[in-house]
């Protein structure tokens, strides 16, 4: 989770929050990318607890003490009833509803399958991750401690999907994956950064050193397929590169996919 989104929810609700909510929300994105679905749910509700205790920290100054069973009934009908002239209906309403979709699939759908054979958890850890990082945007947004452009930045870097196959080293993004081809490890790389893309020259430092002679050569062949657009220096994945890594599975972190001795 990057410094200043922190800083920003730490600037506008209890740090003590802040901190569950961000360690629920790496978590069940981390199990969610992994393979770990039902884990995925089950942090699903455990960031809904510290959601619905922000929500009572917003709208009271003050919150269920964590570790103390949480009412989330009484907190949502409380919210539903507060003034529209003073908060949004993003917070009396928006947040507690998808809140408690998420609740449920964690307190009702973890433990069963559907009768007719089916596995659900694939299925509902996807949409508990989708809402997960609706509300966390919905937060940062909310806050009020930052500029429309910045917070509207965050939003978009923390909707933008960020797999294990790639680690970060400080300012260095690592594929871990060796199979790749440059075109498709530049995608990654791209799609990895989000909506402010990367320089000509961070590229350079970041691909394999094989590719770095040819890399602009490359950068030509993506933009002429409309997988990348380029802007002065600066690249950036459009929405056709960005299909492509999904459909393909770029960023697949199963087994096979991964260097081996």
């Amino acid at each position: 989770m990057s410094e200043s989104t922190v800083a920003v929810l730490e600037a506008a609700y209890d740090k003590s929050l802040v901190k569950e909510i961000l360690a629920a929300y790496e978590q069940a994105k981390q199990n969610y990318y992994l393979g770990g679905h039902r884990l995925s749910a089950v942090e699903g509700g455990r960031f809904c607890e510290a959601a619905y205790r922000i929500l009572e920290f917003v709208t009271t100054a003050k919150f269920t003490p964590i570790g103390d069973i949480l009412d989330t009934e009484r907190v949502a009908k409380r919210l539903s009833g507060l003034p529209g002239a003073s908060y949004s209906k993003s917070l009396r309403i928006y947040i507690p509803r998808a809140l408690r979709v998420v609740y449920d699939i964690r307190n009702s759908r973890d433990a069963a399958h559907l009768g007719d054979g089916i596995d659900p958890n694939l299925q509902d850890a996807t949409l508990v991750v989708s809402v997960l990082d609706w509300v966390l945007a919905e937060f940062i947004r909310l806050s009020g401690s930052a500029s429309a452009d910045v917070a509207q930045r965050l939003v978009e870097n923390l909707v933008t999907r960020k797999l294990p196959v790639v680690q970060d080293f400080g300012s260095f993004p690592k594929i871990l994956r060796t199979d790749l081809r440059a075109g498709d490890y530049v995608l990654v790389l791209l799609y990895h950064v989000g909506p402010e893309g990367a320089r000509t020259s961070e590229l350079q430092q970041w691909v394999p050193s094989h590719m770095r002679a040819n890399l602009r050569r490359t950068l030509r062949t993506l933009e002429s397929k409309a997988l990348i657009h380029r802007h002065n220096e600066n690249s950036l994945i459009t929405y056709l590169g960005q299909k492509r890594v999904e459909v393909e599975r770029l960023l697949d972190p199963d087994k096979g996919a991964l260097g081996s001795d």
